[in-house]
């Protein structure tokens, strides 16, 4: 069964500038699970999604014991190694073209827009060109052994018009201690050997508490 979130919605204004610790507060977090068969993984993320009228918020906390990273380019290849990752798609159906995000220990961004209508790697296109006008993303070091990732996305890079009310998603961690073998976890795990996260049909389902109501 996929997973299921309401999204809180939060007050206006705090989406386009550093993201405020406070909103987080009350906003529950969602585990990852290992990608393969949906166990705890061995290093843990957890992923907390809000709104506003003006964007979709999310916070990634990484448990880390070996943080590491070397591309600084935008669009680089950071599934090569450690990295966090958010796919999403407005409405409820399964997405036959979604949007990734990717973003390293050092802040650097991957965006696309991917377009998977067979759900498989051997017919999907990403177009990496694309970028998010307004994507607002904020890297720190809450102890030696985590880091954490917050995004604002401005709904004009995410859809046209008002944003609907139920979206699919998925979240992802790429985990490449130099100790031990490389761990993949998501919301919604995917049960691939290797590890697949592009399986749009898998994808959990968000709901905007108070979508389409007055800001």
């Amino acid at each position: 069964m996929r997973p299921e979130a309401i999204v809180p919605r939060v007050e206006r204004g705090i989406a386009l500038a550093r993201l405020a610790g406070l909103i987080w507060t009350r906003v529950p977090a969602l585990s990852l699970s290992r990608a393969e068969d949906g166990a705890v993984p061995d290093q843990a993320t957890t992923v907390r999604v809000a709104h506003d009228a003006g964007a979709l918020l999310v916070r990634f906390d990484c448990d880390d014991r070996d943080i590491w990273a070397t591309h600084v380019d935008r669009d680089a290849p950071l599934w090569e190694e450690e990295a966090v990752e958010l796919f999403v798609a407005p409405g409820g159906d399964d997405p036959a073209g979604y949007l990734e995000f990717e973003v390293n220990p050092l802040g650097t961004v991957f965006d696309a827009r991917v377009v998977n209508p067979r759900g498989r790697r051997d017919s999907m296109r990403v177009d990496a060109s694309w970028n998010a006008a307004g994507l607002n993303v904020a890297v720190s070091r809450p102890s030696l052994r985590s880091w954490r990732v917050e995004l604002a996305i401005p709904w004009s890079d995410l859809c046209a018009g008002d944003p609907p009310r139920v979206w699919r998603a998925n979240f992802f961690r790429i985990e490449r201690p130099h100790d031990a073998a490389a761990e993949f976890s998501c919301w919604s795990p995917t049960f691939t050997r290797p590890a697949d996260f592009h399986k749009p049909a898998l994808f959990g389902t968000l709901i905007l508490d108070g979508a389409g109501e007055h800001p």
